[in-house]
């Protein structure tokens, strides 16, 4: 079985650039979440020192080193939606995170785009293209209404009924779910790279459209 790891040894260029993409854009995500709900009246994150783009406050030493081995990271910011000012705050400081990767999403199509216009190097216009894919993918997970997800505290808010007290019951969807992803991970790699492709020709069109190129 391949690990992530492995491509250290064969492409040591792209490992580090790839982990640098997946760390700055986990953290960026992160650190909206902290910084919304700060701005909602959350303190909580904020005061934790979350209002940083550190990996090891926002991610932490393992999934760092689960990222830099198989591929697999995560961050978390603490909340306490009972201090936020209204019942949609804590929606929207859980879309925070994912939206920051939708911008992501769309600055590395607008990099890609110029890169390609300007004829750098086409193993630099992939990594941009690899970082567009990530953020595109991020915002696709994330938004799923599933326990420990960002699009489950927003089916919250939306839904009050939509809830799940902690029992082995929701600790038994958490794995299924996460098991799930795994087995579909691919598909969302695939949406991803499509998003990518497509909105990185849209920004090439507009560019050259433009005459700035």
């Amino acid at each position: 079985m391949n690990l992530f790891i492995d491509e250290l040894f064969t492409n040591p260029e792209s490992f580090c650039v790839k982990v640098l993409m997946v760390v700055f854009s986990i953290c960026c995500h992160e650190f909206s979440h902290a910084w919304v709900a700060l701005k909602q009246g959350d303190p909580t994150a904020a005061d934790a020192g979350h209002l940083t783009l550190s990996p090891f406050k926002q991610m932490g030493i393992m999934s760092l080193v689960m990222l830099a081995v198989i591929g697999i990271a995560w961050g978390q910011v603490p909340v306490n939606p009972q201090r936020m000012k209204h019942r949609y705050s804590e929606a929207l400081v859980a879309f925070a995170g994912p939206a920051m990767n939708l911008i992501l999403f769309f600055a590395f199509c607008l990099l890609a785009a110029i890169s390609a216009l300007l004829h750098v190097e086409s193993a630099a216009v992939s990594l941009l293209v690899f970082g567009a894919m990530l953020n595109m993918v991020l915002f696709l997970l994330n938004l799923l209404p599933i326990p420990t997800l960002d699009g489950f505290a927003i089916s919250r808010c939306i839904f009050p009924k939509f809830r799940l007290e902690k029992s082995e019951l929701m600790k038994g969807m958490i794995v299924i779910t996460f098991i799930m992803i795994l087995m579909f991970a691919r598909y969302f790699f695939m949406a991803g790279l499509f998003a990518a492709k497509f909105m990185t020709g849209v920004f090439i069109f507009l560019l050259n459209a433009t005459g700035m190129f």
